[in-house]
C-alpha cells in the first residue's frame, strides 16, 4: 500500500491506518531440514539444518505445522501484533537515529537531525534540519517541527488524530521546548521562542518569547536568556 497521504487531514490518515493490512510479523529460528520445501509466502534464509524464516504470524504457524515432521525445534521473535503501519526504513536517512526510537512510516527526517532514544514519531510528522527530538519524547501524527529545534526529554507534541483537528502543531525553526512540555493540538510556537520545563501550551506562541506554566503565559523575551544554553545544545547534535 503506497498511496499518497494528506498528513495534515486527521480523517485521511484514519482512514490509512483503518485500510492498512493490518501485519503480525514473526522471526523464526528452526533446526530442522527445510531444503526443498514449499515455501507458502514464508522466506526461508539457510542451508543443512539450521534455518531462519521471515513471515506473518498465520502463515507461519502453519508452514511450522505442516512440516513439523522435519522440525526438530524453533524458537520465536515478535515484537508487534496486528500492526497498522510499518516502521520507516531508516537505513538511508541522512541523520544521526539512536537505539530504540520508534519511527513510523510516512514521517519525513531532515539533514542531520538527532533522534534520541525511546523518541516516538508518529505518522506523518516532519523533523527539520539540524533538529533534536530529546529521549522519551513524542510527536504526534502531522506534527511539523522546524530547523534547529530542540524538543526536551519526554515532552509531548500533539498530533492531528487524538482528538481530530484539521490543524497539526507547527514549531517553527530554533525553538527550544524544555523537558516534559505538552503542546496541544493546532498550536503554532514561533521561531526562536522557548518553551519552559513542564508547561502546557494551548494557545500559539509568538516569535523569539519565552513561555512557562500551565496554561503557558509570555514571561520574558528570548534575548534575556542565558546563552551558554544554546551552545551546550549546539554540542549535543553534532
Amino acid at each position: 500500500m503506497n498511496q499518497k497521504l494528506d498528513t495534515n487531514d486527521p480523517y485521511a490518515i484514519a482512514r490509512y491506518i483503518k485500510e492498512f493490512k493490518k501485519v503480525t510479523p514473526v522471526k523464526a529460528y528452526v533446526k530442522g531440514h527445510l531444503e526443498g520445501i514449499p515455501n507458502n509466502g514464508i522466506r526461508l534464509y539457510g542451508i543443512e539444518d539450521f534455518w531462519v524464516l521471515f513471515g506473518d504470524q498465520a502463515d507461519m504457524e502453519k508452514f511450522l505445522s505442516d512440516n513439523k515432521s522435519v522440525i526438530n525445534s524453533f524458537e520465536l521473535e515478535y515484537d508487534r501484533r496486528n500492526s497498522a503501519i510499518p516502521l520507516l526504513d531508516i537505513r538511508y536517512v541522512d541523520a544521526r537515529i539512536e537505539p530504540g526510537a520508534i519511527i513510523r512510516d510516512k514521517v519525513l527526517i531532515h539533514k542531520n537531525a538527532v533522534i534520541m532514544m525511546g523518541a516516538v514519531i508518529n505518522i506523518g510528522a516532519e523533523i527539520g534540519e539540524n533538529t533534536m527530538i530529546d529521549m522519551n519524547t513524542v510527536i504526534g501524527a502531522g506534527a511539523a517541527i522546524g530547523s534547529n529545534c530542540h524538543i526536551g526529554a519526554g515532552s509531548v507534541i500533539a498530533g492531528v488524530l487524538e482528538p481530530p483537528s484539521a490543524d497539526p502543531v507547527v514549531i517553527e525553526d530554533n525553538v527550544l521546548i524544555g523537558a516534559n512540555a505538552v503542546v496541544l493540538e493546532g498550536v503554532r510556537v514561533g521561531k526562536g521562542s522557548v518553551v519552559a520545563a513542564g508547561s502546557v501550551v494551548t494557545k500559539n506562541v509568538e516569535p523569539d518569547t519565552v513561555v512557562a506554566g500551565t496554561p503557558a503565559r509570555v514571561i520574558k523575551s528570548v534575548k534575556d536568556l542565558n546563552e551558554d544554553k544554546y551552545k551546550i545544545l549546539d554540542d549535543l547534535r553534532g
